[in-house]
């Protein structure tokens, strides 16, 4: 008799073969919801709505260090991204990354996985640490937005909310903060508001830059399993693990595809060959020793910046059969 399971995943390209079934899930009947990561997240981490879901990296770590994770991961990392991208500024005050400092700040949550990754990265490349700054936590465009899951920051760390009416969209547009870190581009960016604009303007190359010298790849996202199941059923890691890796690699078969074009661009496999050639050929990977520069570099900012109260360890990140699959 098949496993139900319940899962909540964002319906990206290279989880699309979970939906359209060319990925079935070994030895489980499974009702997938095709949801934006932002609302997984919530609702995973507050009311553990889902048997399998996308999870926050970020909030894994600091709930897996406490102790009080309800799901266990597999090393399917569905959301990658560079996140030089991700600094919107004042830039009429803001020109460098040394001009941060003293600045106040917007952010949607401090333990957002992009927002671990920009503070690690502005202070291991530019000397900008996370108390050089005054954060305020707000909505991006809808006011009220909290933590989803509960932390405790050191005490040099200033950070206060945003007033309760208030998004940090608009202030970022009226000036009242000097800059914000967004995982999406605020809407004033996007209307195109008169001095907010991105720190790293040419931020493909930034990236590029910054792969080259840390061989770093940003992981966002990965694919938590509820505990009890994991408990109940060893063998759903796995089988949950193996589709998304099919479902993975059916996707980069048809990025390559340049008779028919997989994704809505004209450049596309050009794309797929360029981040190849700088990345390397498996540049999305999935597993956890593929990923221990990644996971380590994560693991040590969320330790360092306060959100875990240790630093967790790759070998008890996963469930355990997924660190090593069988082989032919």
């Amino acid at each position: 008799m098949a496993v139900e399971l319940s899962m909540s995943v964002c319906n990206y390209d290279r989880t699309a073969a979970l939906f359209d079934g060319r990925a079935p899930i070994e030895g489980c009947d499974v009702t997938a919801v095709a949801l934006e990561p932002e609302e997984s997240f919530h609702r995973a981490f507050k009311f553990q709505e889902f048997d399998v879901t996308e999870i926050s990296m970020s909030s894994y770590l600091v709930t897996l260090s406490r102790g009080d994770n309800h799901y266990v991961a597999i090393p399917a990392f569905v959301s990658r991204l560079f996140r030089h991208s991700s600094v919107y500024v004042r830039t009429d005050r803001i020109k460098t990354p040394a001009d941060l400092k003293g600045k106040t700040i917007g952010l949607p949550e401090y333990q957002m996985t992009a927002n671990v990754w920009v503070r690690g990265m502005l202070e291991d490349e530019y000397g900008v640490a996370p108390r050089d700054i005054k954060w305020r936590r707000g909505g991006l465009e809808e006011p009220g937005r909290e933590e989803r899951a509960k932390i405790t920051l050191p005490p040099d760390i200033d950070i206060k909310p945003v007033p309760a009416d208030r998004t940090i969209s608009d202030m970022l547009a009226k000036g009242e903060i000097d800059g914000l870190l967004s995982a999406r581009a605020p809407s004033c960016f996007l209307q195109g508001a008169p001095n907010v604009g991105r720190l790293f303007a040419d931020y493909p190359a930034a990236e590029e830059a910054y792969f080259k010298k840390t061989k770093l790849f940003p992981i966002m996202h990965a694919i938590g399993i509820r505990k009890s199941i994991v408990e109940k059923y060893p063998w759903v890691a796995v089988s949950v693990y193996k589709a998304y890796l099919k479902a993975k690699a059916l996707c980069l078969h048809e990025l390559g595809q340049i008779g028919h074009l997989h994704a809505t661009l004209p450049w596309p496999v050009y794309a797929y060959d360029h981040a190849r050639k700088v990345m390397g050929e498996d540049y999305w990977s999935y597993g956890a020793h593929e990923n221990k520069l990644p996971l380590e570099t994560l693991a040590r900012y969320s330790f360092k910046q306060g959100l875990s109260v240790r630093q967790v360890a790759l070998d008890e990140m996963f469930a355990k059969p997924t660190y090593e699959l069988s082989k032919i």
